[in-house]
């Protein structure tokens, strides 16, 4: 919450809103009710000041006679490797042992070397004009003159896993496009990444706005003007031609040596989901997409396609996931981007909990999800869990 600008002697009355699930926690063992988000009996008690050493307590307490059960959901992404956790106190508290998570579909006759089938080859698409008339387009769906359903079932086998992987660069973009199909009507829709400003390669002899990096921003505590950088960056991406802008990443600074502390936000996950939000529908009110990335728990960079985060799943909701559940649910950005990494002992990119058990069940997410760019997971597996296009190219031979 901020002031306007303030004239010396001036002052100004601001009112600050919470929702009963501003104060709630995640209970993964069952003290109140498993898998749940919960308020327990007690006081809760409120502090203010310019900064968390010198708050003070204000006289107002909220007293909640009875636990509270908010909403109930089902066990997700638990852990099958961690033992016990860290209590506030500093001692340990024992978690219960899962089973370790099988793969999905059950199929390993054909298995890629490092994210690569040995025989991967795109399918060539034959060159047509752009736009064939004698057959339904792609417009024809926005119009409402044909249904996607039925759009989507003009295509074979093969074009539709065409469509499910990335696309060649054209014009200044040099992080691949979505689409390609010209007989259909469906556009190469480039990609270019960020976050602190629109990124595009020296050689192209483009000058873009070098807009301060995301903790920088985010130590602003300003969302208008998150909104405003947003809305100038994405009319840049659009002067360039390219329609999907791979910002904002959020990933919680859980470690100063994570490589990547520049590009997100705050160790703070309610902080870091305002601000965010913010830059979403900054982007997005100029008609270009946000890739929210990199969903989730991409906190190292050091074997980040290989490296597994072993966490609970109340810190996952709590920490890891909370920035991304703000964003989703107050600015829905059109694309998702899930993380290299594993959790839990599944990659983010084939976890069908993660992606469609809690971004889009629990959460409504209705846009596209991508993969990060050349995961190691099997487009498959990462099909069948949510994802809906690999990145930068796809595996349509494997796929198949």
């Amino acid at each position: 919450m901020k002031t306007r600008k303030l004239a010396p002697g001036e002052s100004q009355r601001v009112t600050i809103h919470f929702t009963m699930f501003d104060f709630a926690s995640y209970d993964d063992l069952g003290k109140v009710q498993a898998s749940a988000w919960v308020l327990e009996a007690g006081e809760y008690r409120f502090l203010i000041g310019e900064n968390v050493r010198e708050a003070q307590e204000l006289p107002l307490v909220w007293t909640l006679e009875k636990d509270k059960v908010l909403f109930q959901l089902t066990p997700k992404c638990v852990p099958s490797q961690l033992g016990n956790r860290m209590k506030a106190d500093g001692s340990l508290e024992p978690l219960p042992k899962h089973p370790v998570p099988t793969r999905y579909p059950q199929d390993d006759a054909v298995l890629p070397v490092n994210g690569k089938n040995p025989s991967e080859k795109s399918f060539a698409q034959p060159f047509t004009r752009w736009g064939d008339k004698s057959i339904p387009q792609l417009i024809d769906v926005h119009q409402g003159k044909i249904s996607l359903d039925n759009f989507v079932d003009l295509l074979t086998a093969e074009q539709m896993v065409y469509l499910l992987g990335g696309q060649p660069n054209r014009g200044v973009a040099d992080t691949f496009g979505l689409g390609n199909m010209m007989k259909y009507g469906i556009p190469n829709v480039m990609t270019a990444d960020g976050p602190a400003g629109l990124r595009i390669q020296p050689d192209c002899s483009v000058n873009t706005t070098a807009f301060p990096c995301a903790s920088l921003l985010c130590c602003t505590w300003d969302t208008g003007l998150l909104y405003e950088v947003g809305k100038a960056g994405a009319k840049e991406v659009k002067e360039n031609g390219i329609g999907v802008w791979l910002t904002p990443a959020i990933n919680i600074h859980r470690s100063p040596l994570c490589g990547r502390n520049f590009e997100y936000y705050s160790e703070d996950p309610l902080l870091t989901g305002q601000m965010a939000t913010a830059m979403i529908r900054g982007v997005q009110s100029e008609g270009i997409a946000c890739s929210l990335k990199h969903f989730t728990c991409n906190n190292k960079e050091i074997n980040r396609r290989n490296s597994d985060s072993h966490v609970s799943e109340h810190a996952l909701h709590e920490l890891y996931l909370k920035g991304f559940e703000i964003c989703v649910k107050h600015a829905q950005p059109w694309t998702i981007m899930s993380s290299c990494n594993l959790i839990n002992g599944v990659r983010a990119s084939e976890n069908h909990d993660l992606l469609t058990g809690i971004l889009r069940d629990e959460w409504g997410f209705d846009g596209l999800v991508t993969t990060d760019w050349y995961t190691y997971g099997d487009q498959y597996r990462e099909i069948a869990a949510g994802n809906d296009i690999k990145m930068g190219c796809g595996m349509p031979e494997h796929t198949l």
